[in-house]
């Protein structure tokens, strides 16, 4: 059988399930806002129980974390993601997310072979970009701020 480029497209045009892009975005505008303001609460609990700022941010970025990591464990994460697709982006939680996912997925591989070398499959160009992105911001903020 041969399919045409053309031909081929139409076909996976029908077979394609339609989507909804109003509410898939309100969903993930909602999702990802609720991680926000449970990120918020958190932070706001710290200082209210005395907790400096910097302290009370950096005890919030480790429980998102924590509780990202764990919820993906349970596969509670996964279920959220099919629902609210991009919304559980949200930085800090998507990328714990990220990781955790890859080192379940290859633990049957052992620790050396298959958690440590996958571990970053997902977030290791993240990092590599971010750092990037970051080492280009801070030259050309060097630059600016010397004129």
């Amino acid at each position: 059988m041969n399919i045409t480029p053309q031909a081929y497209s139409e076909m996976s045009k029908k077979a394609e399930p339609k989507s909804n892009v109003i509410v898939n975005t309100l969903t993930a505008f909602a999702v990802g806002g609720g991680i926000c303001v449970i990120g918020q609460l958190i932070r706001n609990a710290f200082e209210t129980a005395g907790f400096d700022m910097e302290q009370a941010s950096m005890w919030t970025s480790v429980i998102l974390v924590s509780l990202s990591a764990f919820f993906t464990g349970l596969g509670w994460y996964e279920r959220l993601g099919k629902h609210a697709g991009a919304g559980t982006l949200v930085p800090i939680t998507g990328f714990s997310n990220s990781i955790s996912s890859s080192a379940i997925e290859a633990q049957s591989e052992g620790l050396v072979l298959g958690v440590g070398t996958k571990i970053f499959t997902i977030a290791g160009p993240v990092i590599l970009y971010g750092c990037t992105a970051a080492f280009i911001y801070g030259i050309i903020y060097y630059i600016f701020s010397k004129f």
